[in-house]
């Protein structure tokens, strides 16, 4: 719990908060000392009770079920809830457009942003390796992702026996929390050409340099993943591609 700029206090409520935090939180909730709550669907849990909630705001809307909706959007009765996402969702859309929910959209890009070349083809290593190489020719960076952590070691082998010269760095979710720091930062600052990586890099990075995104098996993916992977590509001014 913190003040935040305008002075108002704000709490944390998920799983990585200890259950001291906790209490503390649900007990401000309940009192209305506590003005804003950043937390996971753990907000919507029984014994989490609201004094006046206003509104509520969800982010990255693809990441929920629809009962944890259902939950989320019933925690007050007469709150205001505004949904967000970057990706389309089609029963968000159809709802948008039967009438049922008001749809607003953002269709102008920021300034200098071109639009990410998408191209689908078989694959092959040949295909692989001539898109990081094209990459890093211009000096970039690239992803490749593959939706198993079984993947990586084979693609990795494949990779380095095309492309000896590429520099490679791996990344899954099982690793230690250090070592996937350690992995990411050693690519954000430019010590790698290339982040081979399953989709655990489908949201909140920001890397203007990586440029390329090589998505193999995408039918093993849903459709908002494979949204969500290319939007990591094409955030700075520089044309991206996506594989």
């Amino acid at each position: 719990r913190r003040l935040g700029p305008l002075g108002i206090e704000v709490g944390n409520l998920s799983r990585a908060i200890s259950a001291q935090e906790a209490r503390e939180t649900k007990e401000g909730l309940r009192r209305g000392t506590l003005k804003v709550v950043v937390g996971t669907q753990a907000l919507a849990g029984s014994d989490v009770k609201f004094a006046d909630l206003g509104l509520v705001i969800i982010d990255e809307e693809q990441h929920f079920g629809a009962a944890e909706k259902a939950k989320l959007s019933g925690l007050a009765k007469n709150a205001h809830t505004l949904w967000m996402s970057a990706t389309p969702i089609p029963r968000t859309l159809a709802a948008g457009l039967a009438g049922f929910r008001d749809l607003s959209v953002i269709a102008t890009p920021p300034v200098h942003r071109l639009p990410v070349v998408t191209r689908v083809a078989p694959l092959s290593d040949a295909a692989i390796v001539a898109g990081l190489l094209r990459e890093q020719r211009r000096h970039g960076q690239s992803f490749l992702i593959c939706p198993r952590i079984q993947d990586l070691e084979p693609m990795l082998v494949r990779v380095q026996s095309a492309a000896p010269d590429l520099k490679i760095v791996c990344l899954h979710g099982r690793l230690p929390a250090d070592e996937i720091d350690d992995r990411m930062m050693s690519f954000v600052e430019g010590e790698a050409d290339v982040l081979l990586a399953t989709n655990i890099v489908e949201s909140g990075l920001d890397i203007p340099r990586a440029n390329t995104i090589v998505v193999c098996w995408p039918e093993k993916f849903g459709l908002a993943q494979l949204h969500q992977l290319r939007g990591r590509v094409g955030r700075g001014g520089t044309r991206a591609f996506a594989y």
